[in-house]
């Protein structure tokens, strides 16, 4: 994991680099946001209901977010992320979840339309709006009808303002374009607000 890494021009390897570094730390924030990932989760049951169907986890990081779906009643929960330290992270506290290692663009393993539920939470606005809609595509093509994002949305918190910069992330943008984003690329598209600066965002495909 060198240095340099930080300083490419490739954004998947800066991220790498970012999240391989942080994946220590990163477990014990990842712990204390269970209980906003819970009220998230919650609203997601209410809207599209969550028990018995088949969820993927974009981005999943240490696991948390694919976690709550199992613990609201999901099916077959899979988490991919394309840091392995994170994987090692999430294997081990979230062992009812299975996990892999992926680069959210391009999912070859997956079939089209096979899984209930394609969901991602703060991973989106980390990228440019290029790699995002590649993102949005696959989500797509593998979810049988609903993909639901949960990121950044309202005024965000300065201690997450400083990691975004640090990540060099286009969390700005984001804020003000994703929506219209999604309207290009799903049948449905519907924004809800779950406070501390975040919300979902519900996209419905027309692959059933």
């Amino acid at each position: 994991m060198p240095l340099s890494d930080y300083f490419s021009k490739d954004a998947n390897r800066r991220a790498k680099f970012i999240f391989n570094l942080i994946a220590p730390v990163y477990a014990g924030v990842d712990t204390a946001l269970m209980k906003h990932f819970s009220r998230a989760a919650k609203i997601v049951d209410a809207e599209i209901g969550i028990r018995g169907k088949s969820v993927l986890d974009i981005g999943t990081g240490t696991g948390a977010w694919a976690a709550v779906f199992k613990r609201k009643g999901a099916g077959r929960v899979h988490g991919i992320d394309f840091s392995e330290k994170m994987l090692v992270r999430s294997r081990k506290k979230h062992p009812e979840v299975s996990f892999s290692n992926g680069i959210a663009e391009n999912l070859p393993d997956f079939d089209d339309n096979s899984f209930d539920i394609v969901t991602a939470s703060f991973v989106l606005h980390g990228v440019k709006k290029d790699s995002r809609k590649k993102m949005l595509l696959e989500m797509q093509r593998i979810s049988k009808k609903h993909v639901v994002i949960h990121d950044f949305s309202g005024k965000t918190p300065l201690f997450l303002r400083f990691l975004e910069f640090m990540e060099k992330s286009d969390y700005k943008n984001f804020k003000i374009n994703f929506c219209e984003e999604l309207k290009s690329l799903f049948f449905e598209v519907e924004k809800t607000e779950t406070g501390n600066g975040s919300g979902l965002y519900f996209a419905t495909t027309q692959n059933e």
